[in-house]
């Protein structure tokens, strides 16, 4: 790929409008270019042999850094269907990831996530609107000739008055409502994905070890697959908003659980990142006494899952979901669907969080 090529690439992720519900844009972000990356798609389409992607050559992490922020920022908006446009944008970052030392940690977070990408092109085929059917020219030899009707005779013309649809703030009168993936479909998309996808690599070294863990902490030990959802089982994952280790904990919530993170960060040793995840996860659900709605609080955050059951007057995942980061709204059918696959069981037949039965605890 030639320099302008791949100048092409960052200035259109760049330019990824940021979305409803994500974080403001940084200062010197181009404005104004909606467009750009429907443009970009198909000059991509068009343009690029993408058997020649893992031979990019490599680029300053300074560079690449502020476009996995971006790619994060798409994943906490709140229209799964947007991240349909970006999959593209993330599989070509992949092989830079991989090329660059510095950037490795990033690689098992975003492998963990090209599904989403997957699914929500799948979800957005299945919403895209039918084609519209277009009349024949000419009238048809079936039917008789149209009835003309004969003018009136002239007279005072009356005024009608024309009925306007009311509008709706910031939307224009071609604008559809937005598209919402139901749960059912999302069910079979995630079935569909997840039924096809083999273990992760370390998986069956360390699901062994951690169901105990698991255990011990009054979780259900199927829940140690959420490590496949975080990490892809790669305890030295790290994300953009400074998530780290198999589960995936930000650094407050480590140490809130009790982990150190300095002089040494304690959520990339395995043991400890599944014992203070699990930890997390019996908390969540004291809290919220249902198992999706810990999920959500613990890919969204508790507060969050806390005020909009309490906006909307709700008492399940399914109410609320729709105002949920992208991400999370996917990341709890995705769990299901995990769970259906490697044990057998979904997340509705779990039992509920009991109390530790580690000594000292």
């Amino acid at each position: 790929m030639s320099p302008s090529h791949r100048s092409f690439l960052l200035a259109a992720i760049l330019a990824l409008p940021t979305p409803v519900g994500a974080r403001a844009a940084a200062p010197g972000d181009p404005a104004g270019l909606g467009t750009l990356l429907d443009e970009g798609r198909r000059w991509w389409e068009e343009t690029i042999d993408e058997d020649a992607l893992p031979a990019l050559p490599e680029l300053d992490p300074s560079q690449v850094e502020p476009l996995l922020k971006r790619l994060q920022d798409r994943l906490v908006a709140e229209d799964v269907l947007d991240l349909a446009e970006v999959g593209r944008v993330a599989e070509a970052l992949l092989p830079w990831l991989e090329r660059e030392t510095a950037l490795q940690p990033y690689v098992p977070w975003l492998r963990a996530r090209m599904d989403y990408f997957r699914a929500a092109e799948r979800l957005a085929r299945e919403l895209a609107p039918p084609p519209v059917a277009r009349p024949r020219p000419g009238p048809s030899p079936l039917l008789p000739p149209p009835v003309v009707p004969k003018p009136s005779p002239p007279g005072p013309r009356i005024p009608t008055a024309r009925v306007q649809p009311p509008s709706v703030p910031g939307t224009s009168a071609s604008a559809s409502p937005t598209r919402v993936p139901t749960a059912e479909q999302q069910r079979k998309v995630w079935s569909d994905i997840t039924v096809v996808e083999p273990w992760p690599d370390g998986a069956r070294s360390r699901v062994p070890r951690l169901k105990p863990i698991f255990r011990q902490e009054g979780v259900p030990e199927e829940l140690v697959w959420i490590a496949e959802v975080e990490s892809s089982f790669d305890p030295g994952a790290r994300s953009p908003a400074g998530a780290a280790g198999l589960y995936q904990l930000m650094p407050a919530t480590a140490r809130a659980q009790g982990l150190s993170t300095f002089p040494f960060d304690q959520r990339y040793r395995p043991e400890k990142n599944a014992r203070a995840s699990a930890r997390y996860l019996a908390a969540l659900h004291r809290r919220f006494q249902d198992w999706p709605l810990a999920l959500a609080a613990y890919n969204a955050g508790e507060t969050r899952v806390a005020n909009l059951l309490a906006r909307h007057r709700a008492r399940s995942f399914g109410e609320i979901s729709r105002h949920l980061p992208a991400e999370t709204q996917m990341y709890v059918p995705r769990i299901d669907a995990v769970l259906r696959r490697r044990e057998g069981r979904p997340l509705s037949a779990l039992a509920p969080a009991v109390p530790s039965t580690r000594p000292g605890r």
